[in-house]
């Protein structure tokens, strides 16, 4: 793993390499939408599922049929595809000049607590990736169902540089 920081100044492409992060191909809308939209510096992406090579990765609720584990991995792919749409928009994530904001939405059975810890994968790549300094706000919400039956869904807003 690389050591955050001695990679403070690198920039968001040098530390996936760093990383040993290859992104996936970006995802394509399962509906009447598109995955990414720009508003000024702001660049909005749609909900991210956790699909790895056109599947679902997981199917089910988490505390229920999936854990918190299974969580977490779900959502580290809905993220590097939010990374992929990202780069497919803009060009170079090193145009990522501040992440903004983060929305989890986690399909859990009623007593499922363990939110904050399943949330924290997004929130940790992103950081791994854009560094301290571009840590986001973030929101975490628990819902009886998710599209397709898939446990977690991702909303991420970046600002960029032109």
């Amino acid at each position: 793993m690389v050591s955050l920081s001695s990679s403070q100044h690198a920039s968001a492409e040098r530390r996936l390499q760093d990383l040993g992060i290859v992104l996936p191909n970006a995802p394509h809308p399962l509906g009447s939408y598109v995955e990414a939209v720009q508003s000024g510096s702001l660049l909005f992406l749609s909900g991210m599922l956790p699909i790895k090579d056109g599947k679902p990765q997981y199917v089910g609720r988490l505390g229920k049929e999936l854990d918190a584990d299974a969580g977490r991995d779900a959502l580290r792919t809905a993220t590097l595809n939010a990374l992929s749409a990202a780069k497919e928009h803009i060009g170079s994530l090193d145009r990522v000049s501040k992440v903004v904001r983060v929305g989890v939405y986690l399909a859990t059975s009623e007593d499922f607590y363990n939110q904050p810890i399943v949330a924290d994968a997004a929130s940790e790549l992103l950081r791994d990736v854009f560094g301290e300094g571009k840590t986001s706000v973030r929101s975490v919400f628990g819902v009886a169902s998710l599209p397709l039956g898939l446990p977690v869904m991702l909303e991420v807003t970046f600002e960029v540089n032109s």
